[in-house]
């Protein structure tokens, strides 16, 4: 049922291949098994967990430029956006940073045989690499834009948090969503 919505959903926006939607599936039953003892996601009804989760994580791929680039998901939480972005997208190198330890096991088990995710249990504070890209949906805004992590970000944030300077694409799903996507100089 997962993948048939995930599919139908995105379908606009790109199209998921078995391996994708075999991978998403897996993180989605590992999400919903784990939610349980960890509280990752208070949204658990399918469509909005397809829509708000995946197809919303998803869209951030079609932002991205092409090609080989870092990217770290700053407060992944669940794995959001950064585990469907890596799936999406295999030529990335997508880094999972997340403080909560226990969440961090959650998203090493759920990326483990996924070679283009890493994850980083701790503060994104203290992290020493830079990359190319952030993506984020979970951290105070503040947090992310004040980030030497890397010169470029796309945010999932509400509209009415879209920081100045930055390109705003609205998300077709509803709920007034946008990626506001930031390019350095």
């Amino acid at each position: 049922m997962f993948r048939n919505f995930l599919q139908a959903e995105f379908q606009p926006w790109g199209v998921l291949s078995d391996d994708q939607l075999d991978r998403l599936e897996r993180h989605y039953k590992l999400l919903m098994s784990w939610n349980h003892r960890l509280n990752l996601t208070r949204i658990t009804d399918l469509s909005e967990v397809v829509r708000f989760h995946y197809c919303e994580s998803l869209f951030i791929s079609n932002l991205l430029p092409d090609g080989h680039l870092s990217v770290c998901d700053l407060g992944s939480g669940a794995g959001f956006p950064g585990f469907p972005l890596a799936v999406m997208r295999p030529e990335l190198e997508v880094t999972l940073i997340e403080s909560d330890q226990r969440k961090a096991v959650f998203l090493r088990e759920a990326s483990r045989g996924i070679e283009n995710i890493e994850v980083l249990a701790g503060r994104h504070q203290e992290c020493k690499r830079t990359f190319g890209w952030i993506v984020s949906r979970a951290v105070a805004l503040d947090e992310v834009l004040e980030s030497t992590l890397a010169p470029n970000s796309a945010l999932l944030l509400s509209a009415a948090n879209a920081p100045p300077r930055t390109e705003v694409t609205k998300l077709p799903w509803g709920r007034d969503r946008i990626v506001a996507v930031s390019r350095g100089t």
